[in-house]
Formats: structure tokens, sequence, C-alpha cells
């Protein structure tokens, strides 16, 4: 098997999910890293024996890469993909949310394909075996007919973390709680019963100093029927205590708890099975990113389609502004309208100059 050629430009804390695939995976092979902060990019630079950059321009003519990870803040994800296929051709495989403003997604998908490249959205909770477990029974019909849908993430967020990066609680670059931290466990309750047809939600800044919220809850129509509730708050204190999703249908209660949805604590269609789907992560972030980077491998190597392609990852943009619509605009709001929030992923020129790089 031929090697695939990867690089980083953002060596946060999300780049650890990258390094371990990249550098284990056969197949696989990081030849470069790059952060605006040199010391990031030089740390990493040294535990995997590969350069370090600051310039990704730089980076880019100087290495011989097919595949560019973009680990930077949310808000400028679309403009880095953009000038780095736009410039020089490259894949990409973008980390959540891959774009904040609905209008991006469009221009996104545009560059991508009149420059015959793919854009891999992570998202990495769906390799987790209790989703995986729970959708196929959806999906068979062995738990029947979905009923009612819940996501509970309580996390603790304090001032001090809005405060480490400018980009932190705006709307230009982060979004609230609902974005930055929801947006995983939505995606999965999404994934697992189907599509929205409607919401309703209320959001709320309560106990820190940000642009953004800190809490807030919503109330869904699934098109199947089912009924869903959204709470997701930052606002916990004095820890994170709860990431979970609850399914309950007509021939069972599966119910997904852990530190990221990992564990199915309750399944009562199998309950001496459940364990058999259970994982132990040492984080949030689990396992999920060698099996998605193996996806990679295969739809750019062996032509088979990665599961999570730019059009399934656009479902969880789509939903982000219309659950921030809903509550910017105080009524129900449709999927079907295509709305775009007011305020998420407005643009902020001096905000952004502070993560754009110019090109050598």
């Amino acid at each position: 098997m031929s090697e695939l050629r990867f690089a980083l430009i953002g060596c946060g804390r999300i780049a650890k999910n990258h390094l371990g695939p990249l550098t284990e995976i056969q197949g696989a092979k990081l030849v470069a890293v790059c952060d605006l902060i040199s010391e990031r990019a030089e740390g990493y630079a040294q535990k995997y024996n590969v350069p370090a950059y600051t310039n990704y321009h730089t980076m880019l003519k100087k290495e011989n890469i097919e595949v560019i990870c973009i680990l930077t803040p949310s808000g400028i994800h679309p403009q880095h993909t953009i000038d780095v296929i736009n410039r020089y051709k490259k894949h990409i495989v973008v980390e959540k949310p891959m774009a904040l403003a609905w209008d991006d997604l469009a221009k996104m998908k545009s560059v991508a394909d009149s420059n015959d490249v793919k854009i891999f959205p992570v998202y990495q909770n769906r390799y987790n075996k209790a989703v995986q477990k729970v959708r196929d029974d959806l999906l068979s019909g062995a738990l029947g007919k979905p009923v009612l849908g819940t996501v509970r993430l309580r996390w603790c967020r304090p001032q001090k973390y809005y405060d480490r990066d400018p980009w932190r609680g705006t709307w230009a670059m982060d979004g609230g709680a609902l974005t930055n931290q929801g947006i995983h466990y939505i995606d999965l309750l999404q994934y697992m019963l189907g599509d929205i047809e409607s919401v309703t939600a209320r959001a709320a800044t309560q106990l820190v100093d940000v642009e953004v919220e800190d809490t807030f809850v919503a109330t869904l129509k699934f098109k199947n029927g089912a009924l869903g509730v959204i709470e997701v708050t930052t606002a916990a204190r004095p820890d994170d205590f709860e990431a979970s999703i609850s399914v309950l249908a007509e021939k069972g209660t599966a119910i997904l708890t852990g530190i990221a949805s990992n564990q199915l604590s309750t399944y009562t269609l199998d309950p001496q099975n459940a364990n058999n789907y259970s994982e132990d992560f040492p984080d949030a972030y689990g396992f999920g990113h060698w099996d998605f980077f193996r996806d990679v491998l295969a739809d750019l190597q062996d032509k088979k389609p990665h599961p999570i392609s730019f059009e399934e990852g656009t479902r969880a943009i789509r939903l982000l502004n219309a659950l921030y619509r809903s509550a910017e605009d105080n009524r129900e709001v449709f999927l079907s309208e295509g709305v775009a929030s007011h305020k998420l992923g407005k643009p902020d020129d001096k905000l952004a100059k502070l993560y754009i790089t110019e090109a050598e």
C-alpha cells in the first residue's frame, strides 16, 4: 500500500488525536506540522521527527503533502479550507464544526468540486460502539418505532477557559456551548434518530462574560414522528457532570453515558450484552479518530466512499443554525426553511486577522 502524506495546520488540544492515528495507521504518513505559535509546532515536530512551520504557505511549498488537517479556530475553518484548496489543491480533513455560517458550506463545496478534491468533516463519536449498536437496531427496526430522543450535556467552562484565547466565546470564531461542546451530541442524536423537521429553542448566558450562550435548551420534532429534547450547558459547577443521550422506542430504551456517549449503560432490548458495546475513554475525544482516518485512506486510496461525506457533515451545521435562529426569533423553525443564524459565524475581520497567514 502506498502512503498518503498528511500535515497539520493547528497544533492545539485536538492535535494529538490526529497525530496518533497519522503516525500509527498503516498507509498514513505525517510529514509536517504548523502552528502560529512556534512552541506548539516545535513540540510535536520533535516528538514525531517532522519539520515544524509557523506559515502554512511555506510548509505547502516545501513539503510533498496530499492531505491537510485543519485544526484552527472554528470560525476560520472555511477560509483556511478554501485557501488551501484554491492555492494548493489538497484534500482536507477539517475538525468540528467545519463551518459556523451556513452560507460558508456552499463556498467550501464549490471550491472542492472545482479543484477535484475532497473535504472530510470529523465526527469521531459516530464510531463509538454504543452509538453504532443503537443506530443499527433503530435502522433494522429491532427497537421499533422511535418515540423520544434526548441530549443532556452538563459541563463546566469557567471564565478562565474563555479568557485563554481571543477567539473563544465569540460569535465569529467559536459559537456557544451548543456549537463548541454540544455539536457532537446533537449530531449523534440526528445520526441515530434521523432527520429533524422543526425546532424550538431558547438560549441564555448565565455565569460567564462572553458574547455567546453558556446554556441552551430546545425541543425537536423528527420527520419520523419522534420528539426530542436538547439540554446543553457549560454552566455546571464545579466540574463536568454528564454527557448523555437517551433513545426511547417502541420495543426498548437505550441510554448512552460516559464522557463521550461511550457507555451503553442501559439497553433493555439486550441488557446482558450492553457491556459489550461500552468502551473506556481517556478523554472526551475518544478513539474514533483512528477509524475515521482509516476511512479517509480507504476513500482516497481504494475509492471506498467515506461514511461521513461532506453532505452528511453539513447536517449538524444546518441544525445548529436552525436552533440558534429559533432562539433568536423566538419561534418554531422548520429545517426545510434553510435559514441561517443572525449571529453564528458573523465575520469579524479584526479577530480573523489574528489567525490568517499571509503567503510569503
